[in-house]
């Protein structure tokens, strides 16, 4: 398996650039969309349910401070996105090509509508701070029945 720094080198490489509240969203999206299509984690870094939606914390540590990231990533972070294999490359450009139009604002507002996020902020007010993990077993569920609703859609 390999990391959300080498989806995060993929998903930048296939952007040129994004800020990087964009970037913790299309890593939210790559996560419960490999769930629904291989039955298997993306990555192993937990996704955390931030009142803003869906942050990875560890690559969160990365960027803190910095609004936008350009490809290639700092030597730092490790990435690689060579080390993904087929499907999870696969994965990561089917969900950059149907959510990389969107604007930050729009990918936050869409994850505050699905049911991952909402019940992992249970109890907790719109803008209070919150780090509960968002469970993949919901995350696999709910993104494993939009891809069977879209089959009974047609």
């Amino acid at each position: 398996m390999s990391s959300a720094h080498d989806s995060s080198d993929l998903v930048l490489s296939l952007l040129g650039s994004a800020t990087t509240m964009k970037l913790q969203k299309l890593l939210y999206y790559c996560q419960g969309w490999h769930l629904a299509w291989d039955g298997e984690a993306l990555f192993d870094e937990r996704i955390e349910a931030w009142a803003n939606g869906p942050v990875v914390r560890d690559i969160y540590d990365l960027h803190r401070g910095t609004f936008r990231l350009n490809h290639p990533l700092p030597a730092s972070w490790g990435a690689d996105h060579e080390r993904l294999t087929k499907d999870e490359r696969e994965t990561v450009e089917a969900v950059v090509d149907f959510y990389g139009d969107w604007s930050a604002d729009q990918l936050s507002r869409a994850t505050h509508g699905e049911r991952p996020w909402i019940e992992a902020r249970e109890g907790l007010a719109p803008t209070e701070r919150g780090t509960r993990t968002i469970s993949l077993d919901t995350m696999q569920d709910y993104f494993s029945g939009l891809m069977d609703q879209q089959s009974e859609d047609g």
